[in-house]
């Protein structure tokens, strides 16, 4: 067999199978052959907006019929789409802009395919996370995906104190008219000495990567209007990093008064307990003894 036979028949489109599709995140050029032959011959396309991934595929002069399938409507059409793979069709999930699975429902959809046994494989590409981190100057042995972070109150406050205790770079998404409050809110945890680099509309003819601290970038956007989506490449913390004012007071509480403030967040006996044992460097246990000797 020829070496271009041989090619051809490794990258011939498999029946059953599910191919996790990078699209572009800005740059149409960016866009492999491998990526362009697989949306070309597979049976359907499941995507994020069939708008936006129409408008990808009319610039490449392909028409296949597709499916959507986004986060409001994962739970009804994620088994549809297992059925068609299990039925020997070969599907092809694209995001909007991306990496499918990351930050993505394509997650779940690559979950229902590992339970049922159905093969996933991925044709790789652009990921906002990974070409912000390359660019941000900032250490990139060892990060962490933390995504968006949670809207609600609570969660969004647990996850924020979490990051107190990451040395690791951190990599977050924000959309522009949440990006303020974002800062502030990181400033108040992490202080506002830490080194950001904020990076918008990459690999487009605006590409901007804005490299400073947190309480520079918070300055820079009172006057000026955030625009377009970022990625948040953040400093991580050292071992001896110091710590938030609201961590210090927190320490500053009797074993059994920190107990009781994580208590009052909605923690169980039990979950607050561990949360102020780990946040005051100490064993479960003994904190539990610490707090039979208070009694």
């Amino acid at each position: 067999m020829s070496h271009k036979n041989a090619s051809e028949e490794k990258n011939a489109i498999v029946g059953g199978t599910l191919y996790l599709i990078s699209t572009p995140i800005g740059n149409l050029s960016d866009l492999s052959e491998r990526a362009i032959k697989v949306l070309s011959e597979v049976d359907f396309i499941a995507a994020e907006d069939t708008r936006n991934t129409g408008k990808l595929l009319a610039c490449l002069g392909i028409s296949r019929p597709m499916v959507s399938y986004y986060e409001h409507n994962k739970r009804e059409r994620g088994p549809k789409i297992v059925e068609r793979l299990l039925a020997g069709e070969a599907c092809a999930l694209c995001s909007d802009a991306g990496t499918p699975a990351i930050s993505d429902p394509g997650e779940d959809l690559v979950r229902l395919c590992a339970e049922q046994g159905v093969t996933v494989t991925a044709v790789p590409g652009c990921c906002a996370a990974i070409t912000a981190l390359t660019l941000s100057g900032l250490p990139t042995a060892r990060f962490c995906f933390e995504g968006f972070l949670p809207v609600d109150k609570k969660p969004r406050r647990e996850r924020l104190e979490q990051l107190t205790y990451n040395t690791a770079t951190m990599i977050l998404y924000e959309a522009p008219h949440k990006l303020r409050s974002t800062l502030a809110d990181l400033i108040k945890v992490l202080g506002g000495t830490r080194r950001i680099a904020l990076c918008r509309e990459l690999t487009k003819r605006n590409e901007e990567i804005l490299r400073t601290t947190l309480g520079g970038a918070a300055e820079r956007y009172e006057s000026e209007e955030p625009r377009g989506e970022y990625v948040l490449i953040i400093e991580g913390g050292s071992e001896t990093a110091p710590r938030s004012a609201e961590t210090a007071e927190r320490l500053a509480l009797s074993p059994a008064d920190h107990v009781t403030y994580y208590e009052n967040t909605g923690l169980s006996r039990m979950d607050a307990i561990k949360a102020a044992a780990k946040e005051r460097g100490v064993p479960k246990n003994e904190l539990y003894r610490q707090l039979n000797a208070d009694k």
